[in-house]
């Protein structure tokens, strides 16, 4: 089985549990022992977030918590661990997938994209990952069904976030965004992995884009109220 890991929660003194997202079954969760001695240093390395592992598994049909047998780095991560700011970048992105990624059924084009971007974050620039999250995040909603129309888009229209369109004036309800913050959804469409450090924001204009990405997925497809490294994230760029 090929998995991403998301989050390890304490179970028992000697247990804990594993959260993952998987190539083969989706979203599945693991009951791990701690273990002692090397092995247990070494599968603790291995299962921390983002990290993308192969491993031997034994899901039992109709049961929550499974299994885990032999395990391996499916690609090794030496980027995420060794550099400050992309650990916290992975940590936000571990933390934002555990609550949008609920669904126990596999969907190998959104594997390959978290696998895709995970990678990609390994390897690159620590100065250039400033909008990696926002590109993610948006990037993210395309696979999750709930991508907005931005075809249509001219300046000075406001962004209706119920609708996922832009119009030319406000609508009757409240959960839409004003003409400057709409126009950072258009640049959104234009984000890649390849051009994303050319995109230039300032702090606050960077926080409004994430505040309006976190709001936009809320309420279209899964809450990430509540997220811990959200504020790390914002005290970093």
């Amino acid at each position: 089985m090929h998995i991403v890991c998301l989050r390890s929660v304490r179970y028992s003194d000697s247990k804990y549990i594993l959260s993952a997202y998987s190539l083969e079954a989706g979203r599945v969760s693991f009951l791990m022992n701690d273990g002692k001695g090397r092995e247990a240093v070494r599968r603790r390395a291995l299962t921390q977030p983002l990290a993308l592992v192969e491993c031997v598994a034994d899901i039992a049909p109709g049961r929550d918590i499974h299994r885990m047998g032999d395990v391996r780095a499916l690609t090794p991560l030496s980027g995420l661990r060794g550099n400050p700011v992309k650990c916290a970048v992975a940590m936000f992105i571990a933390e934002a997938l555990g609550s949008l990624l609920r669904e126990s059924q596999s969907d190998p084009a959104l594997w390959k994209f978290v696998e895709r971007a995970i990678v990609e974050l390994d390897g690159m620039d620590s100065r250039k990952t400033a909008n990696f999250h926002l590109w993610f995040l948006y990037g993210l909603g395309r696979f999750l069904g709930i991508s907005p129309d931005v075809g249509g888009y001219s300046p000075g229209e406001v962004f209706d976030m119920a609708d996922g369109i832009f119009r030319k004036t406000a609508p009757m309800h409240r959960d839409f965004i004003s003409p400057e913050q709409a126009a950072s959804v258009a640049l959104l469409e234009r984000m890649t992995l390849d051009n994303m450090h050319l995109f230039r924001f300032t702090r606050e204009q960077r926080n409004a884009t994430l505040d309006g990405i976190l709001r936009y997925l809320s309420m279209h497809y899964a809450p990430l109220s509540g997220l811990k490294s959200l504020d790390i994230l914002r005290t970093l760029f």
